[in-house]
């Protein structure tokens, strides 16, 4: 499943990172989401980006058994 972003003036692939995972290294899952899109420093405005929802994994091994 994913968002999706419509670029505005200034849109960058790291802005976007951060924006949405607070995780500026988290670029390349972005790019290789969206193959359509150049890879460029400035996004062109009006694109749209499909941004990769990623689902936590939670340990439980260090809860106590009443919060497993």
């Amino acid at each position: 499943m994913n968002l999706t972003h419509i670029t505005t003036d200034g849109d960058r692939w790291d802005l976007l990172a951060w924006r949405y995972y607070r995780d500026i290294s988290r670029i390349p899952l972005l790019i290789d989401a969206n193959p359509h899109m150049a890879i460029s420093e400035v996004l062109p405005s009006g694109q749209t980006v499909l941004i990769p929802i990623i689902e936590e994994e939670v340990s439980t091994e260090d809860l106590p058994p009443w919060k497993r």
